[in-house]
């Protein structure tokens, strides 16, 4: 597991052991949690190039912990601190993941998830912490400029209407929509596996 940017966010890149037959990996391992994923939902997400979903996260606590994996076809991943009062507020980073590298992605709670597909099309598979309930979900716009994250060029958005419509970074702040850095490193002590309020892996 390596670091992403910032707090709660890391990147994994399996061994991939390759024969005449194919190819084998474990692409998940709890036990490398640091803090264990308590899995309550896997999501499977079928996307054609150019769609951009996101930027999501939920409300904290309990928030959302996610790990992801692109299957079949290639994403651009992205991750973008949300904790209000953290240090690194605001920051984002990106790895790409696809069906060669079959690398995953670890987000703690409180951090914004979204994905841009590069390929014709991608098939993406995300374990969560807790289960989907609409009214702890919230979204930024992922295309503010004030993020500055830099999405491919040469091939056009397509967001879902939600997206479209999400507040900017600045306008979740003015309405005190966002989680807290505190909130967050106070849930993250409360978990089963939790080790100085800090997520993270070994």
């Amino acid at each position: 597991m390596d670091p992403l940017g910032f707090d709660g966010a890391w990147l994994f890149s399996p061994r991939i052991h390759t024969d005449r037959r194919g190819a084998f990996l474990e692409w998940f391992r709890n036990d490398e949690l640091d803090r264990p994923l308590e899995l309550a939902q896997a999501n499977c997400s079928v996307s054609t190039r150019g769609v951009l979903r996101g930027l999501h996260y939920a409300d904290v606590p309990p928030g959302q912990a996610k790990y992801v994996t692109c299957v079949s076809g290639s994403v651009l991943d992205v991750a973008v601190d949300l904790r209000t009062g953290s240090p690194t507020f605001g920051r984002w980073a990106a790895a790409q993941l696809d069906d060669v590298s079959r690398r995953a992605v670890y987000l703690a709670e409180g951090l914004g998830h979204a994905f841009f597909t590069l390929s014709e099309s991608a098939t993406v598979v995300y374990l969560c912490s807790t289960s989907y309930a609409p009214q702890r979900e919230h979204g930024i716009h992922p295309l503010d400029p004030a993020l500055g994250i830099v999405w491919p060029e040469g091939i056009e958005p397509i967001l879902a209407d939600k997206d479209a419509a999400a507040p900017t970074l600045a306008e979740a702040v003015e309405h005190g929509l966002l989680p807290s850095y505190a909130d967050c490193l106070a849930h993250y002590a409360s978990t089963p596996g939790g080790q100085q309020g800090r997520p993270g892996l070994v």
